[in-house]
């Protein structure tokens, strides 16, 4: 039995149960005895608890997450360190690694990938405002509960952006299949280094298989620094075009020409969701061609090792798993055992890399003495290798480069960078560039944080004003305090004089006195009105009671305005809406992506088990733009069956399998779904059309709908055409 079970940490965690090992640290389920909940505990291996390297990691851990508050990283409760046993108190996950959905779903579909890498995007951002770059972002460090929800744990490796002592263990260290290139050269990192490893996962997740991959950890490496992706689409031609170009842009291998933030990122993933056929335009296959045909210091890497002969001979259909043992891998494995890896890993990368610079040295001193005896001096020169700016002061570069290059300011933003310094160069280092060129340049404003002022002991008007003042979004809970008078501000969180950013959330307890005491806020959401009521009594909380339209059955709460498990004083309201058993009809549409050349009019006909639900009015294939739209009327969740017809030929196949949920007011496609199928055996489409991007999402063309029909009738199957009902309102009829 492991010797830690049964132990209570600080009087207050007992340990229950051991749930995940890991390279550096055990982790382990426990009660908090104080607030009677469920935490993990993650406790240093006693082998490392004197080595000052992982001391060093584990508590940056505890520090990088202690100042993270966001929905999408794994909260952290409490840390403990002493000369017997250093450990962190972190949220309890009931859920599996994102890397476990993608081995069972093996490639997924575009919309569960958007939506799983935005939440992925959105903590990062969070982290990288904060100053914080993870470094080992990859599919088992990130947690999926049953609803979808990520969150992205394991910040044992994390850098503090704005650190000025950095080593080279900290430089280049990460998991080989998810490393960026400079991570992999052991150069610095930032955020972008985040970035890129957030494409590699995307591009796993759409294609079932990662970009770089051999038997041979160090050739991974490598690949990452100058092998060229096979494109996405290649993979899986069901990618839509702009997905691919964000990949393909997040995994530039020049840091300065890939995303520069997690929200540019964002931001285009955005407007890709807003219109899945979006082109963005981005040439970043080209560049990196570029890039590994030009006198970039990259192509010497070719010396790193003979494992890099290997690179042209990727083996086709790999099984898509690590190139190491896995074992007990849960939600709480702390670097899946992968320690052992990226200490071996780290040694033959940057000797490689010292080899490769050694090369690149003799080959550059042999060509500036041949060019030197050959009288083509630096001074007859028209062209030079641009140098690097970031991170240099404006005025000094400006008189350094002077007759040189042009240097144009574009804008000014607050950055990680210190006022005045430039953070961002149009022209990447080492690329060829004329003399007197423009540059255009980025110049940081400065850190732009806030100090919470200390408002300690004030009352709750003259702190939430102030507090707002700042920029800040304020949220008012109570709390017992032996030593603050009741209703005035015992606590902050975080805590006075920390920095944050502009627009951040901060928690103000107000307190309640030294009598009042906290309970847990109880589960009401699926209760009963009157279950819930008692609940309330037995923990003397107050329910405010809203009655609201829903599908689930009368009486039930649907809703709660403070979250079970949460921890509150004794006396608070308590939100909760409630069932009324009406449900409301909403209008939902279904969009269907048109084939390329399609032509003649159709309709579809949606089917409800074996009635028809509701038949379309013709579309005429001359007014349509890439795609139609099918507005329903209807009340739940419903999987509904669709047809179409040719309104020519009266040909009618099976389109696929919906799942409709009107309350969202959202409509997604089954794997059944084959739109281009479908219309190519109606013969709605010309001869040599090549099927499209399949996507299911763009908001477009608007039908008058008549009122549904409900008939029996049975939906048609995959082999056979069905035999239609009349659809209502006559739409055989041509419409022009």
């Amino acid at each position: 039995m492991d010797k830690n079970i049964g132990k209570k940490l600080d009087g207050r965690y007992e340990i229950t149960e051991l749930i995940g090992v890991g390279g550096m640290a055990d982790v382990y389920k426990a009660t908090d005895v104080v607030d009677h909940k469920t935490v993990a505990v993650k406790i240093l291996k006693k082998e490392f608890a004197e080595n000052e390297e992982f001391l060093r990691r584990f508590r940056n851990e505890s520090k990088a997450i202690a100042v993270l508050s966001h929905p999408n990283i794994v909260k952290i409760y409490d840390v403990g360190f002493s000369d017997k046993i250093q450990y962190i108190v972190m949220e309890y996950i009931d859920g599996i690694t994102l890397k476990e959905y993608m081995e069972n779903e093996k490639v997924l579909s575009w919309k569960d990938s958007v939506h799983f890498v935005l939440q992925i995007l959105r903590a990062l951002q969070h982290a990288h405002s904060r100053g914080i770059v993870h470094r080992d972002i990859k599919p088992q460090n990130i947690m999926m509960f049953p609803d979808g929800t990520i969150k992205v744990m394991d910040f044992g490796i994390a850098k503090f952006a704005r650190e000025q002592g950095k080593t080279a263990t900290d430089q280049a260290i990460g998991t080989v299949h998810y490393i960026s290139p400079e991570q992999a050269r052991g150069d610095v990192t930032d955020a972008k280094s985040d970035v890129y490893s957030v494409g590699v996962m995307l591009y796993e997740m759409l294609t079932g298989k990662k970009p770089f991959d051999t038997d041979n950890p160090v050739t991974i490496a490598v690949m990452h620094m100058q092998a060229k992706a096979e494109r996405p689409r290649n993979i899986n031609p069901d990618i839509p075009i702009g997905l691919e170009e964000i990949i393909l842009h997040a995994m530039v291998k020049d840091p300065a020409h890939r995303y520069q933030t997690a929200q540019e990122m964002i931001r285009d993933i955005e407007q890709f969701k807003e219109n899945p056929d979006i082109v963005f335009g981005y040439h970043d296959d080209d560049d990196e061609e570029d890039a590994q045909t030009s006198d970039s210091p990259t192509r010497f890497f070719q010396a790193v090792t003979p494992a890099t002969a290997e690179i042209p001979a990727m083996r086709e259909g790999r099984d898509d798993q690590e190139d190491y043992e896995e074992s007990d891998e849960d939600e709480y494995d702390d670097e899946d055992e992968e320690e052992e890896e990226r200490r071996s890993l780290f040694v033959p990368i940057l000797t490689g890399v010292t080899i490769a610079v050694i090369v690149a040295a003799v080959i550059l001193v042999t060509y500036l003495i041949v060019g030197w005896l050959n009288g083509d001096n630096q001074g007859d020169k028209k062209e030079f290798a641009m140098p690097n700016l970031v991170g240099t002061n404006y005025q000094e570069a400006v008189d350094a480069w002077k007759g040189k290059l042009d240097l144009k300011v574009t804008a000014s933003e607050y950055s990680e960078y210190d006022k005045d310094v430039i953070f961002y160069q149009s022209i990447p280092e080492n690329d060829p560039i004329a003399l007197n060129s423009v540059v255009e340049i980025k110049v940081s404003l400065g850190n732009n944080t806030i100090d919470v002022p200390d408002v300690i002991g004030w009352t709750e008007t003259l702190a939430t004003k102030t507090l707002s003042n700042q920029g800040l979004t304020v949220e008012v809970k109570k709390a017992a305090s032996d030593t603050v008078e009741k209703g005035l501000v015992c606590e902050t969180v975080p805590a006075a004089g920390e920095a944050i950013a502009p627009n951040s959330k901060i928690l103000v307890y107000i307190s309640m006195g030294p009598n009042a005491s906290t309970v847990e806020v109880p589960n009401f959401t699926s209760k009963t009105l009157e279950e819930a009521k008692l609940d309330a009594e037995v923990m003397k909380l107050e329910l405010q009671v809203t009655e609201v339209d829903s599908s689930e059955p009368k009486g039930q709460i649907i809703f709660q305005s403070i979250n079970a498990g949460e921890q509150v004083v004794t006396g608070t309201v308590i939100e909760v809406k409630v069932s009324n058993g009406v449900a409301p009809v909403n209008t939902c549409n279904v969009t269907f992506a048109l084939p390329e050349n399609v032509h003649g009019s159709f309709y579809f006909t949606f089917y409800d088990g074996g009635s028809v639900f509701f038949t379309s009015p013709v579309i005429n294939a001359e007014y349509t733009s890439g795609s139609a739209s099918v507005p329903l009327e209807g009340s739940g969740k419903k999987e509904l069956i669709v047809s179409v017809t040719n309104s020519s030929n009266k040909e009618t196949a099976r389109v696929g399998t919906y799942l409709v949920d009107f309350d969202k007011k959202t409509a997604s496609a089954k794997s059944d779904v084959n739109v281009h199928a479908a219309f190519k055996s109606i013969g709605a489409i010309a001869a040599q059309t090549e099927p499209p991007v399949v996507t299911t999402h763009p908001p477009v063309q608007h039908t008058t709908k008549p009122a549904p029909t409900h008939t029996t009738a049975e939906p048609p199957q995959p082999t056979e055409p069905a035999q239609e009902t009349e659809p209502v309102g006559d739409p055989n009829a041509d419409q022009d």
